[in-house]
Formats: structure tokens, C-alpha cells, sequence
């Protein structure tokens, strides 16, 4: 970290306290650092794109209404990408991995999703979440401390624990952290969260290079598509659907929707992927937003993110890069 940002980052932290709102511009300001990498995502930067198409085994037509639930087959344009803001940064060393999906549900309607590894925030509201970033940005210490504050981070450090990456974005699990409700026919809501499930185990072992998980895709992509199994977790009336950072109990119903099938990649600066914001609130018709504020946060430092990245390109400042 430079020094400069890091002194700034000490003294912006203080002008927030409990309950003061953050913005989309200062999360985006705390992401981006002052090491900008115009054209570029402010967070998870570095990425890939693919494409594929989700098969539906009808399953969840009982709680939405949605078309993708109807509709055997709907292809979709999606991204695999690394947490940090650098577009360059070795692979094997990011601590997050994510997968962003968007389905072009019917002539008027998308469905967007980005989903991350772990299954859980760390914080339960957009103030608390800020100040994270802040001390993962002030080093070992701070996080310690902020850890401590919050007591409820058990969720996420429990599975931060257990964690251990594998040597593909083909065997990661992703998760979407907020809840959301299926609504039906009749306007009937269930709360749930999901999870996109890999059907391959792969170890890390001997995998080494700047773009390792990359490299690793590409060559599994050439022989055979990814998979994935969508699965659906409901809420009982015991959950809050609102609190990202508490894990619904294990014994929970799940219904498996279908499959995720990935059968090709593009680089993200030329690939679909790249114009797409990956905004968690673009629903379609039977699915609808819970009142989860991190929800909200999430969706407006995306725009954000978007805004700036796309002016970049439009005065000619993105640059190419080599490593997808």
C-alpha cells in the first residue's frame, strides 16, 4: 500500500461513525485507492468472460414466476473475476473469488447476478461494511480489531477458517450472500439465498504464474464445459432475510433449479462480460429485492464503478492487457 493512501484512508475513517451513511462515491474512492487502472472495475478487476446457458428443471416454477424458471434452456453472459483493484495481480493470492452472471430473461427483462465465495458478509449494514474495508486497508492489526468490535462476524470468519481454495474457478462454490424472495403467481413470497454448487474437485497443486486460474480455465474450457449446480435455499420464518452476515441453519430446505453449463471464454476487454454492470437489483419479474441494506450499497457502488470506468474508455484511457 502507498503510504499516501494509507494516510488517507486513517484520516477519512474518523468521519464516519454508527449510523452515519456512506456513500457510493466513498466506497468506491476506498476500493479504487490511488492506484486507478483506468477502463477497469474498481473492484474485482482482474477477470474473464464466458458464456453458457442455464438449464432449468422446472423445480422452482411452484415459487416464481419468473420466465428463466419456465424456459428449459436461457443462455447467459457471465464473468469469472479476482477481489482487489488491480487488473494485473497474481491470481493465487486473491482472497475472494466471485462469479457474475446476466440472463436475458425475455424482450424487456434481465436478470443479474454477482455471486462471491464466501457464503456471508462479515457486517450486517453499508456503515460497518465501509469500515472493514478501512481496516483490511490499514493492515493485520486493525482487522483484528475490527473483528473483535463485531461480534457478528462469527459466520464469515468461521467459514474465513475452513476456507481452502482450489485450483480452478471450475470448483469453487459461489454464493449469493443477500437474500432475495421468488414471488409466484398469486404474490406469494420465500425468502432465499442460493449457491452455485461445482461438480469437480480440483486441487491447487502445481499451479503457479501470474494467471494461473485463468491459464486453468482456459485449458479445461477446450476440452469440456463447466458445470454448475444451481441450488436454492428457503428461509423459515425464523431467518432474516434482511441480515447478511447470519447463516441460515444447514437443515434448511434446498432444491436444486439445473444446471449452470459454461462452454466458452473471451477475454473481458473484448469479451460480453465487459459492458455489463453486474447489478444484484436487476431482477426480473418474480424475483424482488429484500429490504437488506448492503443490498442497496452493493447496487449503487456498482453503478458507480460503472460510471467511472466507462468515461475512461470514452476519453480513450483504458488500457489493454495482456494476461486474459
Amino acid at each position: 500500500m502507498r503510504l499516501g493512501y494509507l494516510w488517507a484512508a486513517l484520516l477519512f475513517a474518523p468521519l464516519l461513525h454508527a449510523g452515519d451513511k456512506v456513500s457510493a462515491q466513498q466506497f468506491v474512492d476506498l476500493q479504487q485507492g490511488d492506484s486507478v487502472h483506468p477502463g477497469f472495475r474498481r473492484a474485482h478487476a482482474k477477470g474473464i468472460c464466458v458464456q453458457g446457458e442455464f438449464r432449468n428443471n422446472g423445480a422452482l416454477a411452484q415459487y416464481s414466476s419468473a420466465q428463466i424458471f419456465a424456459t428449459s434452456v436461457t443462455p447467459f453472459v457471465g464473468r469469472f473475476s479476482l477481489a482487489g483493484n488491480n487488473p494485473t495481480a497474481p491470481d493465487l493470492k486473491a482472497p475472494v473469488r466471485s462469479l457474475a452472471l446476466s440472463f436475458a430473461t425475455s424482450a424487456s427483462e434481465q436478470w443479474r447476478i454477482a455471486m462471491n465465495t464466501p457464503p456471508v458478509m462479515a457486517v450486517s449494514n453499508p456503515q460497518d461494511f465501509y469500515q472493514q474495508l478501512v481496516a483490511i486497508k490499514s493492515g493485520p492489526k486493525a482487522i483484528q480489531t475490527f473483528f473483535a468490535e463485531h461480534p457478528e462476524s462469527a459466520d464469515f470468519l468461521a467459514w474465513k477458517d475452513s476456507y481452502q481454495p482450489s485450483g480452478s474457478f471450475a470448483a469453487e462454490t459461489y454464493h449469493s450472500i443477500n437474500a432475495f424472495y421468488l414471488v409466484d403467481d398469486n404474490e406469494q413470497r420465500q425468502p432465499v439465498r442460493w449457491h452455485m454448487k461445482p461438480t469437480v474437485s480440483v486441487t491447487d497443486d502445481g499451479l503457479s504464474g501470474p494467471n494461473a486460474l485463468h491459464q486453468e480455465l482456459k485449458a479445461r474450457l477446450a476440452k469440456q464445459p463447466v458445470v454448475f449446480d444451481w441450488l436454492f435455499t428457503l428461509a423459515s420464518a425464523q431467518d432474516d432475510e434482511r441480515n447478511p452476515a447470519i447463516r441460515w441453519p444447514a437443515e434448511r430446505p434446498r432444491i436444486n433449479a439445473g444446471k449452470i453449463v459454461i462452454t466458452q471464454w473471451q477475454a473481458q476487454q473484448d469479451g460480453a462480460c465487459h459492458s455489463i454492470n453486474f447489478d444484484p437489483l436487476v431482477l426480473p419479474s418474480g424475483i424482488s429485492p429484500t429490504a437488506d441494506a448492503i443490498l442497496r450499497a452493493r447496487s449503487a457502488a456498482y453503478a458507480e464503478s460503472y460510471r467511472r470506468r466507462a468515461a475512461e474508455q470514452l476519453r480513450g484511457q483504458a488500457k489493454e492487457l495482456s494476461n486474459d
